[in-house]
């Protein structure tokens, strides 16, 4: 059964960048693309970023354009996210989640989402 493992969160200071990673284990996905999410204590899930598995298009967000970077490693299975300049009020859950179909990577709704990772913490200290 194929599996999203993400890995790379922890405790971070506010500016520097982190590089959170999402591997897929057990299988071969074959879904249509690969997104991140964010949840935020109260807050519901935000839809950062979403790259096609087998593409080049790439989504983000309006509100973290510029500040993530989305890349996608087929050799090895993985897609990355960057976050480029941490800051407290991005401390969050982040979750890696897979589309198995779609014919836009345009999709924010995690209801669009039909696998998940168990989510890695991020913890920014200021």
């Amino acid at each position: 059964q194929v599996q999203l493992i993400e890995a790379g969160g922890g405790m971070g200071q506010a500016g520097d960048p982190l590089t959170l990673s999402c591997r897929i284990s057990g299988g071969t996905f074959t879904g249509y693309a690969l997104g991140w999410f964010r949840l935020a204590p109260g807050k519901k899930h935000k839809c950062l970023a979403a790259h096609v598995w087998t593409g080049r298009s790439s989504y983000y967000s309006d509100s973290v354009k510029g500040r993530v970077t989305i890349t996608r490693d087929a050799a090895n299975a993985t897609i990355y996210l960057k976050i480029n300049d941490l800051r407290p009020e991005v401390t969050a859950t982040y979750y890696c989640a897979g589309r198995s179909t779609g014919r836009t990577i345009v999709a924010e709704s995690r209801y669009d989402y039909d696998l998940w990772g168990q989510g890695t913490q991020v913890t920014v200290s200021s």
